[in-house]
């Protein structure tokens, strides 16, 4: 009797064990479809469930109707165990195969980003200094040519378009940080496109005749022209493009860009944008990385051609954020034609609301004090030369607290506004400013105050108004610009100035 009672006890723990197997299996089953896939090579996976549910009906069907003896049952309970290790073995050593294969994967990825990391690094090196050659090449020639003003406004020029080339690198740069880190968003408001084509080739059309270069514009197909965008990004592709066919169309080349307008889905029309040229060409090769960042055909035809390698990656990532698509045509020695499709929301002219521009009747700068924060000594003193040579009387702190204390100390009206850089020691520009617009003297408190920050985004200009701020100049300082500013922010009124 206990001899039959322990020959059922075995069977049907056997059984039992092998309904835990069967869960077990498909759990481990899963695992391998969920970290490998629904491949061809695990295909097979379902084959030992059929063959474990076969068992557990045999070890039922024995219990059940069968006699089994004490070997028998034995064995039939030590094949449940068995197969419960087996299956104990088989996941453990999936997570190990599993987890080599992440750290190969995760090994792969760290020596791609290592090996980006270096090409970043070599490019930005050889990009950043040439154009510090020339601007320290020109600075030594100009120390030891001091008597010869030609020569030395030579020099100037020279230095300056240097510089300019640099910051245009920079720029592009931390533009495109902005994109890969998610940070930067379109500003979309009604936008004329065709005045913004027309603004764009304006800029171009002398230097291409300078060059020798037929240029033609035509936008004659357009009839809806007034379209939601991003005005500044719509015209950084068309600035793109048109740069990229001047800079490898030689003399005697011609480029065209033609804007058309396609069919019309509800209340958005398609745009497409071609940008034509029978310049140089690329190989088929660099036709395919062109969009790539860093990218740029290494050739005697385009070696001495300045360019940061971005700009095409920067498009390429503006025309995906507007949903459109852009393609590229090219044959070396034949020419290149980039094409831009995208779709756009039409609206009516009184959409725009454009603003008329100010027109300013007088010399803001005469006879007016500023109060200029800044903690770093050669950006004060630069500021300080452009400012006076403007004709204004400048004082000067060396950062947020120091000028909020002498504007405390000062009689209202003294100072007819504050240039307050941002990033700063003991108290930043924000927070001057938020002091400043605390003070109970509301003729202190309401003095205009302007950023004059290397921080320059979009971003960075809507948290200066959002502080206090009633204006924002970008580093590096040009004097147009600090006049302009300057001169909006005194026609509005927030001084006693003009």
């Amino acid at each position: 009797m206990n001899s039959n009672i322990l020959i059922l006890a075995l069977i049907f723990s056997g059984s039992a064990l092998m309904v835990i197997n069967i869960i077990l299996y498909i759990k481990f089953e899963r695992y391998i479809r969920h970290m490998w896939g629904n491949k061809t090579q695990v295909s097979g996976l379902y084959v030992p469930i059929a063959l474990l549910v076969l068992f557990l009906i045999g070890y039922t069907v024995v219990g059940l109707f069968g006699k089994p003896d004490i070997v028998m049952a034995s064995i039939l309970f030590g094949g449940s165990v068995f197969v419960f290790i087996i299956i104990k073995v088989l996941r453990g050593l999936a997570e190990s195969v599993y987890a080599t294969e992440q750290l190969r994967v995760d090994l792969q990825a760290a020596e791609r980003a290592n090996k980006a990391k270096t090409v970043f690094l070599s490019n930005m090196s050889h990009d950043i200094r040439t154009p510090l050659n020339a601007i320290i090449g020109y600075s030594a020639l100009a120390e030891s040519e001091p008597s010869d003003a030609a020569r030395l406004r030579e020099y100037i020029d020279k230095i300056g378009v240097a510089g300019r080339h640099l910051l245009d690198l920079i720029n592009d740069v931390l533009e495109m940080s902005r994109i890969e880190s998610g940070r930067m968003h379109l500003e979309e408001a009604p936008v004329d496109i065709l005045s913004v084509l027309d603004e764009v080739s304006t800029v171009f059309s002398d230097q291409m005749k300078a060059k020798g270069l037929s240029f033609s514009v035509d936008a004659s197909d357009v009839t809806d022209r007034y379209v939601i965008c991003d005005r500044v990004r719509c015209g950084r592709i068309m600035m793109n493009l048109i740069s990229n066919a001047y800079k490898f169309t030689p003399e005697g080349g011609t480029v065209s860009v033609i804007l058309t307008e396609g069919a019309r889905k509800g209340e958005k029309a398609d745009y497409v944008l071609r940008v034509r040229d029978n310049g140089i060409g690329m190989s088929k090769e660099f036709a395919s990385r062109v969009f790539d960042s860093f990218e740029r055909e290494r050739t005697s035809t385009v070696s001495n051609v300045q360019g940061t390698g971005l700009g095409m990656a920067i498009t390429r990532s503006i025309v995906e954020m507007m949903g459109g698509t852009i393609e590229v045509e090219t044959e070396q020695g034949k020419g290149t034609e980039f094409t831009v499709r995208v779709s756009l929301e039409t609206v009516s002219k009184e959409d725009l609301n454009t603003p008329a521009a100010p027109e300013y009747s007088c010399d803001c700068a005469e006879g007016m004090r500023l109060l200029l924060a800044e903690d770093v000594e050669v950006n004060r003193e630069i500021a300080f030369m452009m400012l006076t040579s403007m004709g204004f009387l400048v004082e000067m702190a060396s950062n947020g607290r120091e000028a909020a204390d002498m504007l405390v100390a000062s009689e209202p009206g003294y100072y007819d506004a504050v240039l307050m850089d941002i990033q700063m020691p003991v108290m930043n520009g924000y927070e001057a400013t938020e002091l400043i617009r605390s003070l109970p003297d509301p003729d202190l408190a309401s003095v205009p105050v302007i950023a004059v920050t290397a921080n320059a985004f979009a971003e960075d200009v809507k948290k200066a108004y959002e502080s206090g701020m009633n204006g924002h100049i970008s580093k590096p300082l040009e004097i147009e610009n600090i006049k302009r500013v300057l001169r909006e922010v005194f026609e509005c009124g927030l001084s006693n100035g003009c």
